[in-house]
């Protein structure tokens, strides 16, 4: 595989470079220390929007996107160059939701109409999003959901209860997987919904992290009417979309980046700081775990090129496998790392935000929530399971 880069996208890749190294010194103070900050603090929830705006007005929110629905027709490559350069700089401005599980899904899954109606408010950024998958009783195991929708007429009556649905009450809209045939067992039965979230019928309660930060909400559905034509796909068919969602999630390059730039920051605290009157770059118990972390993460985004050229060259289906490996890799790597940065900080990795916490307090909030990473949008488990079935044609266990 050749590496290297044609000159237009070193350019494109300056380009992008340029813009975040700039845009990103007007970043609030706490902005990088946890994703809590961005959907917990007003101050960083304005800064999100302001640069989600200012992408838009550049058309990098969209860039992969026909035309015809605000998109710019780039190339995949573009996109995941955007995306490396955007994690490095721990970027703001990317509806997650929105932007890279939705609105890929829909140029797939959904009708001419519904493409018109919300991908060009996606792509200016006008509308945020949520997902409203998960149940008390159906995380991992998604298709064991209870939530229903009955049909009247021209629209759906939900009623069901979701969970850990992130930025909920921050979202414009959300994207629900609901059961429309209780008479189908698993997967079979489910129908894919998009539904504005000020529908009355629909409340938001935040479920508050062991820090006190917001992230996670429960959302609440008491006969919450959803118009049919905004179902995504055929009745019962939903479970085929809510897959081509979880398989746009999963390049990792962005994660990969964002370790790169930890890595850089852990190297200079390390460079600059003294313990029993030595620097902790001349230990080599320190050098042995930050050349390891240099390897995994050199590894890792080697691997996400794999993914890229696997999109590229056999489409998303055929490069699941090799995306829900890269989620692995990315997310367990993630926890190695943070358990070494605070190994290697020692006791002041403990301290939150204070003129003695080392890399503004970082590692206090990371320790806490890399954890979860592993278990959002999929656990390790499942993700295990899927390269078994799809990339390895091995038999299901059940």
């Amino acid at each position: 595989m050749d590496f290297r880069y044609t000159p237009e996208e070193e350019a494109l890749r300056r380009e992008f470079d340029n813009f975040f190294k700039e845009e990103m010194k007007h970043a609030p103070p706490e902005w990088g220390t946890s994703m809590e900050a961005i959907f917990g603090l007003d101050e960083c929830w304005k800064f999100h929007k302001q640069m989600a705006k200012k992408l838009a007005a550049k058309g990098w929110l969209s860039l992969p996107w026909p035309r015809e629905y605000g998109g710019q027709d780039a190339s995949l490559l573009q996109q995941f160059i955007f995306s490396d350069v955007m994690g490095y700089h721990r970027g703001a401005g990317v509806d997650h939701w929105g932007i890279t599980l939705l609105a890929p899904t829909l140029l797939v899954s959904a009708n001419e109409e519904q493409k018109k109606e919300h991908l060009p408010p996606i792509a200016r950024a006008e509308l945020f999003w949520t997902q409203l998958w998960s149940e008390p009783g159906a995380g991992s195991d998604l298709a064991a959901l209870t939530t229903r929708a009955v049909r009247s007429r021209n629209e759906y009556i939900v009623n069901g209860q979701k969970i850990w649905s992130s930025g909920a009450h921050r979202a414009d809209w959300g994207f629900l997987l609901a059961r429309t045939n209780p008479e189908e067992k698993r997967s079979r039965g489910l129908s894919f919904f998009l539904v504005d979230m000020r529908t009355p019928g629909i409340t938001v309660r935040p479920v508050l992290s062991m820090d006190g930060s917001h992230l996670f909400n429960e959302v609440f559905l008491d006969d919450v009417r959803i118009p049919a034509r905004n179902m995504v796909g055929e009745e019962n068919q939903g479970w085929v979309a809510s897959q081509m969602t979880s398989n746009f999630e999963r390049s990792m390059i962005a994660l990969f980046a964002y370790l790169r730039r930890e890595l850089e920051e852990l190297l200079e605290f390390c460079r600059e700081t003294k313990r029993d009157g030595r620097l902790l770059a001349e230990n080599i118990f320190v050098r042995h775990k930050l050349a390891q972390m240099e390897i995994e993460i050199n590894v890792g985004r080697a691997f996400s090129y794999s993914v890229l050229w696997g999109q590229i060259k056999g489409g998303l289906v055929m490069a699941a496998p090799l995306a829900a490996a890269a989620k692995i890799l990315a997310t367990e790597m993630v926890q190695r790392f943070t358990a070494t940065a605070c190994e290697i900080i020692g006791t002041y990795a403990q301290v939150k935000e204070s003129r003695w916490s080392p890399l503004k307090g970082r590692y206090e909030k990371e320790y806490q929530q890399c954890r979860g990473l592993s278990m959002a949008g999929g656990t390790s488990e499942v993700m295990r399971n899927l390269i078994c079935a799809m990339g390895l044609g091995l038999p299901r266990s059940w």
